[in-house]
């Protein structure tokens, strides 16, 4: 979402209205789309047409990467994507049909943990939910220190995923 415009994508099994912020200096789903989606969500309620607010999302890929640069320039090659304002660090689909790829600096190897990992935005009240499907689903709590804006969980097989929200309410409220 650039200039304020949202992606619509129509299919056969309904709408999905895409909305993230791609500036120079941010790239995610802000409270302003927050409150968007809900504007939306009644619109649609007044027309008959079911929302489902818990679908709201954006979703990341984190690589942990020692040789960051080259890592980058083999991800940014294979994808097709580009470097979100020169950073080094994050890759964006100017399309904006794939997921941000974000490449964390590591300074020694995790050889115990694995090295890619999928960063899961939603809105501050849907988190809860989102983590008690995927515990119940054979996930697993691995920190909870950032909550109640981020969560790291792992799969029965370890691989890891965060979970952050948009729209806290807490001391950062208002941030982008």
């Amino acid at each position: 979402m650039r200039d304020g415009h949202p992606d619509v994508d129509l299919r056969h099994e309904g709408v999905t209205i895409r909305m993230i912020t791609v500036t120079d200096d941010y790239y995610g789903l802000t409270e302003r789309h927050i409150e968007l989606a809900r504007q939306i969500s009644a619109v649609a309620r007044t027309l008959d047409i079911p929302a489902d607010p818990s679908a709201v999302q954006t979703v990341q890929v984190t690589v942990d990467a020692l040789a960051g640069p080259d890592v980058v320039a083999f991800w940014r090659a294979l994808l097709g994507y580009q470097d979100h304002a020169n950073s080094g660090e994050d890759l964006i689909d100017l399309h904006r049909r794939g997921a941000p790829f974000y490449f964390q600096q590591m300074d020694a190897p995790r050889p115990q943990r694995n090295r890619v990992h999928v960063d899961v935005w939603v809105p501050y009240d849907q988190a809860e939910v989102r983590i008690a499907a995927a515990l119940a689903a054979g996930g697993r709590l691995v920190n909870d220190a950032d909550a109640p804006s981020n969560w790291v969980l792992a799969d029965p097989e370890g691989n890891e995923a965060c979970v952050g929200v948009a729209g806290w309410i807490g001391p950062d409220a208002g941030r982008p």
